[in-house]
């Protein structure tokens, strides 16, 4: 086993800044609200705050389209606010990882000002460009968000890439100019203190437009290796590829415990079970519980020793956990429990998307006018027009539309969850007046409690973070269970995952093992209540510790 890393029993909390609090009453979560809150996020036990993109935008993607790299968008706050979110947070022993967009910048960065001037001018080739006729496409690809990944700018006469929305235009990773301005901007936050880097849709950045290759490009792994080489490796960074293309066999090669690359990476196989087969997000499906046991399995046993893991049910772009895999009506706290008891008994680095800590559910708007977010809005208006009637598209979108983790912290049941003194950029979930901080700190039994019990577990035994993985009842419809070992240590977590009772024979081989965690005040029986889950320790050297 390589020597441990600090990261390896962290837990990092995912902040999405313009939802999280609003300091000054104009709607929007900055940089000042997060500094209110950092005594919260010290309770709860977290050690890394991952921000999403804070730097100056015109927000056509909520801030994953950048046109400064070096500067705050005023919309958050200011550089020197920045800087004392840095200092706070490291006096509550939390260190601050920034989200970076390599893959594109903003139409509006100043290199792409300059770019679209003339083909002759220097930052021409920082983006990728096609020779062509207005109104003859290069390729058929398409941006991810719709529509052609190709758009004419007519005074160079030239069709620039965008994979997502066309104020996203491609960095052209083959130009070492534009890898070198990178290296230099990552150094420069480097040296402001920040703890880290979450790299949006890395895989992307070494495409191929012309033969249709977007993800996993040839170049990929040298580039990614270059820029660790040139700037992570300069410091003890936790580092974060989101790749949605990775398998197990890349999952190394970002993750090798060499450092050659990232500390490790996210991909998204598990999140992509519950839709129908070769369709869209969009096209529900239930999820299928046994295929979520063995890919989550594969993933633990196949980076065991020779890469790490990701552990995630929710982040910015994914509906909450809750209501998407849990039951977020009569069942919501033990289901919530339950679904963070499986997750963070696993190896790797947990992530707990903010509201996660307190069962916060999707949000229900009868009406597309309430939704902000460009994704969605765009799948409406292109279903309407391929026929699809207005509720089914709707189910869709409550389903698994990214404003269900957009909507506001919920911080107590004052107006607006004590988010803001104004009008929310977003809509509050209705549920607040149930659902809110305030309470779920003051209830022992809540699921923040229960989080942060699991955080303190992980600090508390190595087997957690360096145990290997053993999946059990691996055919079962409705029990999720597994243990993990280190030397003489054993931890058990089981978890039935449905609201129907089911019987867990392996708990009374555990029945002299120390209990860790339990999501019901009864007694623990072999027959496991809706959405029971346990986590149980022994050394088999002796007593249970």
């Amino acid at each position: 086993m390589s020597e441990h890393k600090w990261w390896q029993n962290a837990v990092v909390y995912q902040i999405y800044p313009r939802s999280f609090q609003d300091s000054n009453g104009d709607g929007i979560g900055d940089l000042k609200g997060i500094i209110q809150r950092l005594s919260y996020l010290e309770e709860l036990g977290i050690d890394v705050i991952w921000l999403s993109p804070v730097y100056r935008s015109p927000q056509d993607d909520n801030g994953y389209d950048i046109s400064d790299y070096r500067d705050i968008d005023p919309m958050f706050g200011t550089l020197e606010d920045m800087e004392e979110l840095i200092r706070e947070a490291k006096k509550h022993g939390i260190r601050i990882v920034m989200d970076l967009v390599l893959n594109h910048s903003s139409d509006e960065h100043i290199w792409f000002q300059e770019a679209k001037k003339s083909r002759d001018n220097p930052y021409h080739d920082y983006y990728v460009w096609r020779d062509g006729k207005e109104g003859v496409l290069p390729n058929e690809m398409k941006a991810a968000f719709g529509g052609s990944a190709w758009e004419w700018v007519p005074e160079v006469q030239q069709y620039y890439f965008h994979q997502f929305s066309i104020k996203q235009p491609d960095l052209n990773w083959e130009n070492p100019k534009v890898r070198r301005e990178i290296y230099d901007m990552i150094l420069w936050w480097m040296e402001k203190g920040v703890g880290g880097f979450r790299l949006d849709v890395i895989d992307q950045i070494a495409k191929e437009p012309d033969l249709g290759i977007t993800a996993n490009g040839p170049r990929l792994h040298e580039y990614i290796r270059e820029m660790s080489k040139e700037t992570f490796q300069k410091g003890d960074l936790i580092t974060v590829g989101e790749a949605w293309g990775a398998d197990t066999k890349r999952a190394k090669l970002y993750s090798n415990p060499d450092g050659s690359e990232f500390s490790m990476v996210f991909q998204f196989e598990h999140v992509g079970l519950d839709q129908q087969e070769g369709k869209t997000k969009w096209d529900l499906a239930p999820l299928p519980l046994i295929k979520l046991k063995q890919t989550l399995a594969k993933w633990q046993t196949e980076l065991h020793g020779c890469g790490w893991n990701s552990l995630f049910w929710n982040n910015h772009d994914l509906p909450r956990i809750v209501s998407r895999w849990g039951n977020d009506r009569e069942y919501r706290k033990e289901s919530a429990k339950m679904l963070a008891a499986v997750l963070h008994g696993m190896q790797g680095t947990p992530y707990i998307y903010q509201g996660e800590e307190l069962g916060m559910t999707n949000v229900y708007f009868e009406d597309i006018s309430h939704y902000r977010d460009i994704e969605t809005l765009n799948l409406y208006e292109e279903r309407l027009k391929e026929g699809y009637k207005p509720e089914d598209i709707l189910a869709s979108i409550h389903a698994k539309g990214r404003d269900n983790a957009r909507t506001p912290m919920q911080w107590d049941d004052s107006e607006n969850a004590g988010f803001t003194r104004g009008t929310p950029w977003i809509e509050v979930n209705p549920n607040y007046t149930q659902i809110h901080a305030k309470e779920s700190m003051q209830d022992p039994d809540s699921v923040f409690h229960f989080y942060q019990k699991l955080i303190r577990i992980r600090k508390e035994y190595l087997v957690v973070s360096e145990g290997s993985f053993t999946l059990l009842y691996e055919e079962d419809p409705q029990i999720f269970a597994y243990v993990r070992t280190l030397g003489t240590q054993e931890l058990l977590v089981c978890a039935n995952f449905s609201k129907e009772p089911v019987v867990c024979p392996v708990i009374e081989e555990w029945k002299d093992a120390r209990m860790l965690t339990h999501n019901y005040q009864t007694p623990l029986q072999k027959e496991f209540k809706p959405y029971e889950a346990v986590i149980l320790f022994r050394d088999k050297k002796g007593a249970a510790r």
